[in-house]
Parts: C-alpha cells; structure tokens; sequence
C-alpha cells in the first residue's frame, strides 16, 4: 500500500535574538503550508532564536522566551488539517541547556530530538553554550513513518544516519545552519551524499538564508533521492517555502517531487554573500544607510557597488575627500563612478584639517622630517569626517579595505580602518579586481544596482596608490599583489610555513618580511570592524591568533 505526505521547506531568515519576530515568520510560513497542503513543515536549525546565538542563548529569561514561543507555534498546529512542524531553538532539560528541533503537532511538542555532534571550531563554539546528547537520537514516529533527524554537523558524521536506519527511519531529515564559505555547498552535498549512499534512505536539508554579523547562511536547501541525486534544489541567497511530495511503498519514501534552480558558484558567490551580508547587517541593525570614502580606487569602488547593490542608491552616501596629493584622474574616476551608481556624491577637501594639524604639531615636530606620520594623518582626517557625517545623518560607514592591506598592516588605525562594518574584510585584493570585471558585466540576482558597467575601467587598470604622499604607489611598500596574495592564502588560509610558501618561488626575505607584517598587524586587526566571512579562515571568528606572539617560522635578515 503506498503511503502518502507532504512536506514543506521553509527557509527563512531568523535574526538572532528576535523571538518574536522569527515566531511571527515561522507561523506565516506555517499558514502558508497549511494552504499548500501540508502535513509537515520543516525549519532550520534554531529557527525560533536564530543563528549563532552565542552567549545570549545562556539568559534565563532569553530561555524562558524560546520555551514561551515554541508552545505558542504549537497551539497553531492544533486545527483540523493543520500541519506539523519542526522548529529549532534552545532547550532547557533536567537544568542543562541544548541544541533541540521539537515536532510540534496537533498542539502539543510531540517528539524532542537533541544535537549529538556540537561543533566547536572555526567559526563555532557550540560546545561553550551547550550539552551534547548523551546518545544517539532515535527516529520520530510521525504518521506512520519514521524520520531520522539530523541536526546540522549530526549529518557530519555517518553515526546518525547508521543509528536512524538501525532504528527503521524512512527517511533522512536535516535542519541546518551551514554558512557560506567558498565551494561550501558542494562539500555539504558530498556529505550529505555519503550518509544517503550508507543508508539507502532519502534526505532532506533544510537551511537558513540570513546573514548575521560576519557570518551568511545561503540557504540552498535540497532533497537528495536514494541513490543521491538530487531531485528539489532550492534556490541561494534567497528566502524561498518549497512543497514536496512524497510516497512511501514497497521500496521505501521516494520523492516525486522535482525541481531544480541554479546555484551560484565562484564570483558570482562571493559576491552574493557581500550582498547579503551587507544587506542583513544594515537593515537588522537599523540604519537608515551607509557612508564611505570613494578615492577613485578599486577597493572603495567595488565596496560602493556591493552597498547599492544591497541597500540601493538612495540608501548610499559616498565622498570624495582629497587632499594635495590627490591625482586628477581620481577625481573625474571617483566622480564617474559615483554617476554610474547613482549615489549622492559630495566632495569634502581635507586640506585645511592637514594644515591645522601641522599648524598645531609644528612646534612637536620642530627639526623632523614628514613620515608616514603625515601620511596617517590625512586617513585619521577622512575617518573623522566620515564618523561625524554618520553622527549627524545616521548613516553607517564602511571601511573599504581589503584583505591583503589588512593582512600585513596596510591601513591606519583610526584612519581607513574607521566604520562599522567592512565589505572587503575577506577579499584579497586580486579578488577584488575579478569581482570588479564580474559585476561589470553582471546584475547581481535581487540587487538594487544598475546593469552595464559600474565601474569605470580606468580604476581597474590603473596602479593602486594610497595617494597619501607624491607619486606613492602600493607597490612601493609591498610585492605585486599577486605575489603578495598568493603568500597570504599560503599563510593564512592553508597555514603553511615560511618554508613551505618559499619552496613555491617566492623569495625566503620577501617571505620572511610578510610573514612578520602578518603578525605585528594583529593588534590592527583586533580594533577592525567586522566583515564578512568568504575564505576558509576568515580575520575575526576563524582566525584567532595572539597579539603578542614571538614565533616566526622563517628568521629575518
């Protein structure tokens, strides 16, 4: 006899803290279910308190709220033909505080599943805030079927799948909070496959789409058959409700269901995940917009084209703030950049600040000569001016740095290094210069810019400068990017020694200099704003390095 049900994806957009509001949307979800027709509709991970909570999640009254809003949400489940739900959140049980997805049906909390496997690396500290299950989770009984539920970093490891169909499940279920990082989503589905592939039963991840201080979650939510292929893949970087259907007989749950949308890979990713992370970060924190420096560079360039894209031009203030060494083709390329976007554009001359300073510091300075000094000041200036700005109308500024200059020290503390948030904290710099050709020649799916060139070619193409002194070139102080960038990512992202990075061409002192510069810029990248993670180790919630450290693995000359 063959045994039917229909179960609806939710991938929603939870900010973390929020109760109500994410109940709010779980529940207009759950409406929406009802009407598709329903029996059973799955959310993410944590869904009613969002993701990653961190140490908000140990407040006791933060605890008694999410039990308040989870009884609530299963009072909705109590009408006839109303369907079920999965819904995440904490969960306090004999006083110890877990990681739960409850089933919440015909008004009640039916079933509680708890995390087994809690991640604590990278960007995860799961094990500071919660227990683990002591035992593996057995499958829930939901209408005649079994469904084994996985939370998350669960569906890691073959032990909880091997555990659901030793216990007869009929099917695999996920709900998830995996964020972004780049060809994440292909290493998922390997997993996922693996655990199918073990098992022969069908599965279902369901992640968040939201972004959340440094971190994006995606979504891409999919339902992979019993040989592994995919049959629903729902869309990235979007918030999207998917119904599935499904019907269990003699060969086990099968999904008839089949729907497949694009996801987007390489450039196009990253640059998607700024986006909404930009996005996120301004609207959840209630800003009314944002304010950053243009120079007529690529970085400040490609950082004004991801906040239009995001918040759209209206939204977008952007300045011009040139001092004595600011190049005519700056200012026309600032100012046609400016054009193209569509931003209010002001320029605001730093040169009467410069000469105040070195009217109030001459007597300090008597008998020295200029030095980054000097240099530094004019950043600091273009900082204050920025900050008072969003004093004044609201709006918060982005830092434009990128992460090669972040890497080795590059910026000014209190200067460039000055805002709330910092689109490029996880892109190097010949990065930055593809991402700047991509969008170029292509609308970001849900972005607010215009179509056609953005950025003017002339700033791809010209040498990069800091115009902070005459004729300053970046290259003066640091290697060829691509040089620079490919040490960095041996670095930092595949944690290599000096050794290592030198036995692939590069110089053992250029080597040697860089790795220094990585080091002694800690105390720098401690102050930074945050930013996006992008890279495998991200500057902030991955990468945690002491600011007083006296190891170097290669010895300077």
């Amino acid at each position: 006899m063959t045994q039917a049900l229909n179960i609806y994806l939710a991938q929603l957009n939870p900010t973390v803290g929020a109760i109500k509001e994410n109940a709010a949307a779980i529940a207009a979800a759950h409406a929406r279910a009802h009407a598709a027709g329903a029996d059973l509709m799955v959310t993410p991970e944590l869904s009613v308190i969002g993701y990653p909570p961190e140490d908000l999640v140990m407040k006791p009254f933060f605890q008694r709220e999410a039990e308040k809003a989870v009884h609530a949400l299963a009072k909705l489940t109590a009408g006839e033909g109303s369907p079920a739900m999965l819904v995440g959140s904490c969960w306090v049980i004999d006083g110890a505080l877990y990681n739960v997805v409850l089933l919440l049906d015909g008004g009640e909390i039916t079933a509680t599943i708890i995390k087994y496997q809690l991640p604590n690396y990278g960007v995860f500290d799961e094990k500071r805030v919660f227990k683990a299950a002591t035992t593996l989770q057995d499958p829930i009984d939901f209408r005649g079927l079994k469904l084994g539920v996985m939370i998350c970093e669960d569906m890691w490891f073959a032990e909880s799948a091997a555990h659901a169909k030793v216990k007869g499940a009929d099917m695999l279920l996920v709900p998830t909070c995996s964020p972004y990082e780049s060809d994440k989503h292909n290493e998922r589905l390997k997993h996922a496959k693996n655990r199918v592939l073990e098992t022969g039963l069908p599965l279902v991840f369901v992640n968040q789409m939201s972004g959340q201080d440094e971190l994006v979650f995606e979504g891409a939510s999919y339902v992979l058959d019993q040989s592994g292929a995919v049959e629903v893949q729902m869309k990235a970087w979007s918030e999207q409700e998917y119904l599935t259907k499904w019907q269990k007989g003699p060969e086990g749950c099968r999904c008839i269901t089949h729907h497949l949308e694009r996801v987007p890979e390489g450039l196009e990713a990253i640059y998607q995940a700024m986006v909404l992370g930009l996005r996120d970060y301004v609207r959840k924190n209630h800003f009314p917009g944002v304010v950053l420096g243009l120079s007529g560079g690529v970085d400040s360039a490609l950082s004004a084209a991801v906040a239009v894209d995001a918040l759209g031009a209206d939204k977008v203030d952007c300045v011009m703030m040139p001092s004595k060494y600011t190049g005519d083709e700056s200012l026309s390329d600032a100012a046609l950049n400016a054009s193209l976007l569509g931003v209010n554009y002001t320029t605001i001359a730093i040169s009467p600040g410069v000469k105040a300073f070195d009217d109030m510091l001459s007597g300090a300075f008597e008998g020295m000569e200029p030095d980054t000094t000097e240099e530094n000041i004019q950043s600091r200036l273009r900082g204050m001016i920025l900050m008072a700005l969003s004093n004044k109308f609201g709006r918060m500024v982005l830092t434009t740095g990128n992460k090669s200059e972040m890497s080795v020290g590059y910026a000014t503390l209190y200067g460039d290094m000055c805002g709330g948030y910092s689109v490029l904290k996880d892109v190097y710099k010949t990065t930055a210069f593809e991402l700047c050709r991509w969008r170029n020649s292509h609308v970001p799916e849900g972005g607010f810019g215009p179509s056609g060139e953005v950025i003017p070619d002339t700033i791809i193409t010209k040498p990069p400068t800091a115009e902070l002194r005459a004729d300053q070139r970046d290259d003066d102080s640091l290697p060829p990017y691509e040089a620079l960038d490919d040490m960095l990512r041996c670095l930092v992202d595949d944690e290599m020694s000096a050794q290592e990075v030198v036995a692939r061409g590069h110089s053992e002192q250029e080597v040697a200099r860089i790795e220094h510069l990585l080091y002694i810029a800690e105390y720098k990248r401690r102050q930074s704003p945050p930013g996006v993670k992008l890279t495998r180790r991200n500057y902030g919630r991955d990468r945690r390095y002491p600011i007083t450290n006296g190891f170097r693995s290669a010895r300077r000359k």
